[in-house]
């Protein structure tokens, strides 16, 4: 159970507006991650754009950004991102149920190419020791881009962050629509 109340829209006519934002993006739903925070309207409105801008505004291919996202909360052992990200993203973007499970030990799967690879020791890197060590850098910039590389480490950045603040205020999972 959340450490903070999670907000309930119907309680909260003042934040129809960022509300309706929200919800337009997210298939009408306004997720645990909203309601709590929403506590603080401008810092839910900021985070839902910065949140939009690094899944969506990049040039980073979905496979690679959920294969980032799914890692870091493997790493900051937050359930909430694993459920929403593994079933509904990863797959989505084209990653098979067998990587997504073999993202918790990707060292010794060979499910992951070489820039999958290099994108999740620099995931790890950022996450677990945050100064990325050169050789880790360099085998990631054989593969992306600098635009790329700034954008991977604003997500597995933003991230963190996220993971960090569901894990602190213990969020809870959504609710399984089936």
């Amino acid at each position: 159970m959340a450490r903070v109340r999670l907000l309930d829209e119907l309680d909260h006519p003042e934040l129809a507006e960022i509300i309706g934002k929200i919800k337009g993006a997210r298939g009408g739903r306004l997720i645990n991650i909203y309601r709590l925070m929403l506590h603080s309207p401008a810092l839910a409105n900021a985070w839902f754009d910065l949140n939009q801008a690094v899944r969506y505004g990049t040039e980073i291919d979905g496979m690679s950004r959920e294969i980032a996202v799914i890692r870091v909360a493997i790493l900051n052992d937050v359930e909430y991102v694993q459920q929403a990200h593994g079933p509904a993203y990863a797959l989505k973007e084209g990653l098979t149920p067998a990587q997504v499970a073999a993202i918790a030990d990707w060292r010794s799967s060979n499910l992951f190419s070489a820039p999958q690879r290099a994108l999740l020791a620099y995931t790890d890197a950022m996450t677990r020791d945050i100064d990325v060590a050169d050789d880790i850098f360099a085998d990631l910039r054989n593969y992306f881009s600098e635009r790329q590389t700034v954008e991977l480490t604003m997500l597995i950045g933003a991230y963190n962050m996220l993971t960090r603040f569901l894990k602190a205020l213990r969020v809870d999972p959504e609710p399984s629509a089936g």
